[in-house]
């Protein structure tokens, strides 16, 4: 077996005692991510930290309109039972919003709701980690107005958003919660959003990758704690052998 030279031990352990020092930076600043054990931890942690100290309050690019996709692509996902099936059917009327956890009024909003809140347009990309994006017009209602409407709690920490599709659930920490282009987007290109978009709600998150963006939101959850929701690793992405964290 070749010997390791001088030069590559000695970047190697520069590498480590980097990686150490970030995980302790990471912790002082209570930066570290829900998932952040096993073997991709120090690195999810890195980058999670770096994204948190560096670029705090970044956007995310916003395009002209001409450069809206032609053709964007929905991610094919089956209608998410009969549930979904009927508020479909009676145009999603009685679709409803839950908002509860660490707030001071517990919601139950409708699209009407929404509606009459702040509205916010963007035009940004949605990227996929499986390689392909397209750029929309995203409309909806900063989720920083919701939490504002409920009266969020000083405490908390994380949102957690819940889809009408089985076991897919997601959770941001308030740094994306609070951030202007972090919309609960119930429009598109100026129509309402359609379903194989993610209709009639969808939470938007440009500066992270697609599967931040859950399709079908019904319900928002603000805490202080992941530990107690599904494995403890902050979403279901992880469980499923993602990162919880995607920023881009």
């Amino acid at each position: 077996m070749k010997r390791p030279s001088r030069r590559a031990l000695l970047t190697t352990g520069f590498s480590a005692a980097g990686l150490a020092v970030a995980a302790r930076l990471a912790d002082r600043y209570g930066l570290i991510p829900p998932d952040h054990g096993g073997l991709y931890g120090p690195g999810a942690t890195l980058t999670y930290a770096a994204h948190r100290l560096l670029a705090y309050d970044s956007l995310a690019r916003e395009f002209p309109r001409q450069l809206i996709s032609a053709r964007p692509f929905a991610n094919p996902v089956a209608p998410p039972g009969e549930d979904f099936k009927r508020h479909q059917a009676e145009g999603f009327t009685h679709w409803r919003l839950a908002v509860d956890g660490l707030v001071e009024r517990p919601a139950s909003l409708s699209l009407a709701d929404l509606k009459r809140l702040p509205v916010r347009s963007q035009i940004t990309q949605l990227a996929c980690e499986e390689g392909w994006s397209y750029i929309a017009e995203w409309t909806g209602t900063p989720l920083s107005e919701i939490l504002d409407a409920v009266g969020a709690r000083p405490q908390a920490r994380w949102v957690v958003y819940f889809s009408m599709e089985h076991g897919w659930w997601e959770s941001i920490d308030m740094a994306d919660a609070l951030h202007p282009q972090t919309l609960m987007s119930y429009a598109m290109n100026g129509g309402d959003l359609p379903v194989g978009f993610g209709g009639p709600l969808r939470l938007r998150v440009p500066r992270q990758l697609g599967y931040k963006s859950l399709k079908f939101v019904a319900r928002l959850t603000v805490t202080d704690n992941l530990k107690k929701f599904g494995k403890g690793l902050g979403s279901a992405s992880p469980e499923a052998g993602y990162s919880w964290y995607a920023g881009i």
